[in-house]
């Protein structure tokens, strides 16, 4: 896979810049959420409509050298602000020490993002992603993928915990994957679907959904094991549908996904209002996407039932909703 933003074969004359730009997109995950940090498959989309562009040059208002200073398009909380600064100093550390950068001017970082944070959407990987690219495309380095994924996946760890690495991968992806044991491999599309996702409104997070997860693994016993195996049924059956074609059938394990997800205490009563109206409004199946605890719900629907699906959607409290084509996925147009 080559990387949308990078310095590979770029001529050495032009490695003097002094701006860098690295960019990264959103990822829904269809199911696999939370099983598989336990070694279960999942699967996961990239969702080409929400981007994040990063933008590294040196502070033309000079400032302390080996210094670092951050911007944000839009109008971000100060908590996210604070959350996206501690993470941008620890990041460009650990991108200079692999790069084997030495001392340097002050640098400036700019981000303009597109993706909710704390949606769901691996809006904190696409970010760290982008600036990677961005960091490596300034000091003219060759990055290759493995060590862009090894450097988003440090960042994702030290998030949320312990990651599993389907966002650090899929923020960068083309095409579906399927995700297993820290490998992937790019899955073709033969449902002509749309996946519409909604924002609930409320952030969910990621961190504490793990948290409560194990949590209750712990206390029953054989608790992990019946959700593990029963996610990774429902993800294997999901991806043989996805490939194969079969919508209604896809539509169906999304929909008993959502209930695993419910079972475990990971959905909102907002979530399930939701993935209810979706139902009700003609959708093949809807569900809960990413870690829990809010966020967006991913709704399959043929294309003639979008209108009404998205309507629906709003009128039970969506925010926001974005629709993408499955067989948009299936191409490298992008």
């Amino acid at each position: 896979m080559t990387l949308p933003t990078s310095v590979e074969g770029v001529p050495g004359s032009r490695r003097a810049r002094s701006v860098g730009i690295g960019r990264a997109h959103a990822k829904a995950i269809l199911l696999g959420e939370h099983a598989v940090v336990y070694g279960a498959p999942a699967l996961a989309l990239p969702v080409p409509q929400l981007t994040v562009t990063a933008s590294a040059g040196w502070s033309s208002r000079g400032g302390e050298r080996g210094g670092l200073s951050s911007t944000m398009t839009g109008a971000p909380s100060r908590a996210v602000l604070a959350q996206v600064s501690d993470s941008l100093r620890r990041l460009t550390s650990a991108v200079e020490r692999r790069l084997g950068v030495g001392e340097r001017p002050h640098l400036n970082v700019v981000l303009d993002s597109t993706i909710p944070p704390g949606r769901g959407l691996g809006s904190s990987a696409a970010t760290s992603r982008a600036v990677v690219l961005a960091l490596a495309d300034l000091f003219g380095r060759e990055l290759g993928e493995d060590t862009a994924f090894e450097l988003v996946q440090t960042a994702e760890n030290l998030a949320h915990g312990r990651a599993s690495g389907v966002d650090a991968m899929a923020v960068g992806a083309s095409r579906p994957l399927l995700f297993q044991a820290g490998a992937s491999r790019e899955l073709a599309v033969g449902v002509d679907g749309l996946c519409i996702l909604a924002d609930s409104g409320t952030a969910g997070s990621t961190r504490e959904a793990v948290e409560l997860l194990h949590e209750s693994f712990r206390r029953r016993a054989g608790a992990q094991e019946v959700f593990v195996h029963r996610a990774a049924q429902l993800t294997e059956a999901a991806r043989r549908a996805l490939t194969e074609g079969d919508a209604p059938e896809l539509g169906s394990l999304l929909t008993h996904y959502h209930h695993l997800m419910s079972a475990a205490d990971l959905s909102t009563e907002r979530i399930d209002a939701l993935v209810e109206a979706a139902l009700r409004a003609g959708s093949l199946g809807a569900k809960i996407t990413g870690g829990g605890l809010g966020g967006c719900v991913l709704a399959l629907t043929q294309p003639q039932q979008a209108g009404e699906v998205i309507r629906r959607l709003h009128e039970a409290g969506a925010v926001q909703t974005w629709a993408i084509p499955l067989k948009g996925l299936d191409t490298d147009a992008y």
